[in-house]
This record gives C-alpha cells, sequence and structure tokens, in this order.
C-alpha cells in the first residue's frame, strides 16, 4: 500500500509550468503598454521642449525687431525735431532780417524827407564835416600830413563858399590847425622806403671781395727808371722782361698796418645776411613812425658797414653815405590836435538841426491856429 500511494502523491512539474505562463502575459502586456506610453510621453515633451525654444526665439527676434523700430523711430523723430528747429532757426533769422530791412527803409525814408527840407548851406556843412573828418583820420591813423593838411584846406574853402556867418568860429580854428601842420616837416615814408630798398639791393649786389681790405699800394719789385726800349744788351732786355712778368703774378702787401683777416664764404653770405635785416627793421620802423627803432637800426647797420667793409670801394662809399643820410631823417614827428575844428562844427550843425525843428514846430502851430 505505502509503495502505491507514492506514485499518487508526486506533482505534475510540466502541468504547473504552463499554468505559470499564462497567468504572466498580462504583465508583460501592462509593461509593454507603460513602455509605449513613456516614450509617447517623451517624444511629447520633447516636442513641446522644441516649441518651447522656438517660441523664445521668436519672441527674441521680436524684441530685436521692436528695439530696432524703436532706434528707427528714435533717430527720425530726432531728425524731424533737428529739421524742425533748423526750420525755426531759418525762420527767425527771415523775421530778423525782414525787421532790419524795414527799419533801414525807414531810416532812408527819413534821410530823404529831412534831405528835402536841407539847404545848400546843409550840404556844404556836412561836406565840411566829411573832409574834418577824413583829415583826422589821415593824421592820427595814417600820419599823413600832407593829405590832412590837404583836408583841412579843402574843408575852409567849403565853408567860405556856405556863406553861413555862424561857422567863423570854425573857420578861426581851421587856420590854426592849418598853420600848425605847415610848421610841421612832412615825413616821406615812401621815399624813405624807397632808398632803403635800394640800399637793401646794393647789398645784394655786394661780393666776397668786398669784405676783404686788399686795397693798399703794392710794393714796386724794382724801379721805374729800367730801359723800356731796346737800348742795352739782350742781357738787360730779357731781365727787364723778367721784372715786368713778376710784377704782375706777385703783389706784394704792406705790414705797417692792422690788417682784418679774411673771411669764408659763409661768414660772408651771413654778413649780407646781417646787413639787409638791419635795413628791413628801419623799413618797418618807417612805415609805423617809430624813431627810436629807426635809428637803432640805422646805427647798427652804419657799424656793420664799416667794420665789415672795405670803405675804400666805391659801392661800400655810396652804401654808406646814402645811410648817413637816411640816419638824420626825423620819421615821426609831433602831431597837433586838429579835432577841435571838427567838433566846433558839430555843434553848429546841431544848432541848425534844432533851429529847423523849433522853426517847423512854430509853423504848424500857427497852421492850426489858422485853422
Amino acid at each position: 500500500m505505502p509503495v502505491t500511494d507514492e506514485p499518487k502523491n508526486l506533482p505534475a512539474p510540466v502541468q504547473q509550468t504552463a499554468t505559470d505562463t499564462r497567468r504572466l502575459w498580462p504583465v508583460w502586456l501592462v509593461a509593454a503598454l507603460a513602455l509605449l506610453l513613456a516614450i509617447a510621453l517623451a517624444a511629447w515633451n520633447w516636442q513641446q521642449w522644441q516649441t518651447h525654444k522656438a517660441t523664445l526665439q521668436t519672441i527674441a527676434d521680436l524684441q530685436a525687431d521692436t528695439a530696432q523700430l524703436e532706434d528707427l523711430y528714435g533717430d527720425r523723430g530726432n531728425q524731424q525735431s533737428n529739421r524742425l528747429q533748423a526750420l525755426e532757426n531759418r525762420l527767425a533769422e527771415q523775421r530778423e532780417l525782414i525787421a532790419t530791412q524795414q527799419r533801414q527803409i525807414d531810416h532812408n525814408a527819413r534821410e530823404l524827407l529831412e534831405a528835402g527840407n536841407r539847404t545848400r548851406t546843409d550840404w556844404l556843412l556836412a561836406e565840411a564835416e566829411y573832409l574834418l573828418r577824413i583829415a583826422n583820420q589821415r593824421l592820427l591813423i595814417e600820419k599823413d600830413i600832407r593829405g590832412a593838411l590837404s583836408a583841412l584846406q579843402s574843408a575852409d574853402e567849403v565853408l567860405a563858399e556856405s556863406d553861413d556867418v555862424g561857422v567863423y568860429a570854425v573857420r578861426q580854428q581851421l587856420a590854426r590847425e592849418i598853420q600848425a601842420l605847415k610848421g610841421i616837416e612832412g615825413v616821406d615814408r615812401t621815399g624813405l622806403y624807397l632808398k632803403l630798398e635800394a640800399a637793401i639791393g646794393s647789398v645784394h649786389d655786394l661780393t666776397d671781395q668786398a669784405l676783404i681790405h686788399d686795397r693798399a699800394p703794392p710794393l714796386s719789385l724794382a724801379d721805374s727808371e729800367t730801359d723800356p726800349a731796346g737800348d742795352g744788351n739782350m742781357f738787360t732786355r730779357g731781365w727787364n722782361r723778367f721784372l715786368d712778368t713778376l710784377k704782375q703774378v706777385v703783389v706784394v702787401r704792406r705790414m705797417d698796418e692792422p690788417v682784418k683777416p679774411l673771411l669764408s664764404p659763409d661768414q660772408s653770405a651771413w654778413a649780407r645776411l646781417n646787413l639787409q635785416l638791419m635795413l628791413e627793421e628801419a623799413e618797418l620802423a618807417v612805415l609805423r613812425g617809430n624813431q627810436a627803432l629807426y635809428e637803432r637800426a640805422l646805427t647798427k647797420a652804419r657799424n656793420t658797414v664799416n667794420n665789415w667793409y672795405d670803405n675804400t670801394a666805391p659801392a661800400i662809399r655810396g652804401l654808406s653815405q646814402t645811410l648817413s643820410e637816411l640816419a638824420d631823417r626825423n620819421v615821426d614827428p609831433e602831431l597837433p590836435d586838429i579835432s577841435k575844428s571838427l567838433e566846433l562844427l558839430k555843434e553848429r550843425l546841431a544848432g541848425r538841426t534844432a533851429n529847423t525843428g523849433s522853426n517847423d514846430g512854430n509853423g504848424e502851430s500857427n497852421g492850426g491856429d489858422q485853422s
């Protein structure tokens, strides 16, 4: 019995394995579904991330475009503002120009009205005033004594032609000023300038030999009593010919006086340039009317000529004589005051204008009373 019972109690392994396999397939199905769902979710998240990145890039592009548009509109706005400001400035300038022209037109109209009321005497007095102004300008600014004297004389002639009794004091002062100008020696600035220019030209013509003191007489090598003719024997004639040739070749200088050293070409050019600058300084003093500068420049030029150049040369003597003559000239004489006659004439013109205005006012008042 025991033997027969054991086989009945043994398990059937094959049948149990098949049963387990049938029970696991739902698990695999759920796992597969979960995997597919995870893959789908990952793909969806990746797509959403790409969409988000594209959206951010689009937003950045839109912000850049917006900034460019703002800059563009800002620049255009500034340009429009600048143009508007420029137009406003031009409009203000045009208004100012129109106002100026209007004032000029009004002034010209008043001048024309006043010119119609002026008499011949008024015109002559105005001409005399102009001549006196010219005389003061010539004397004070240009220091032209002749021009100022000519203008004063012309003004006196015009005042004499005006037949105005009130200009007696003006003509009296004019006579004093004319006499004062006649008592001044006129300065010919043009002539002095041209003479200095001529002196500068002569300096340019000086050669280097003018700086060498070689004008001392040479010593003779033989007596002048030699027989130049054919007298004597052949030996004497040959000796005389030799002495003549030697005189032409050899020059003996006297050493009993101090001899200045020879100058190089560079030193010679420097000496000429230095002398030219001194004479140009004198020209500038003539134009400015500076007597101290004029005298100082000519003194330096004369000392240079005497110390550096050979006074025995004709060109040097002529230049030294010219500088000595120019040094005695006065380029800045004391000028008198000729403005008193102009002030008196202005007072006379103001008095005539006041009298004319009062007469016009009286005439208008009388006309109003008659009406």
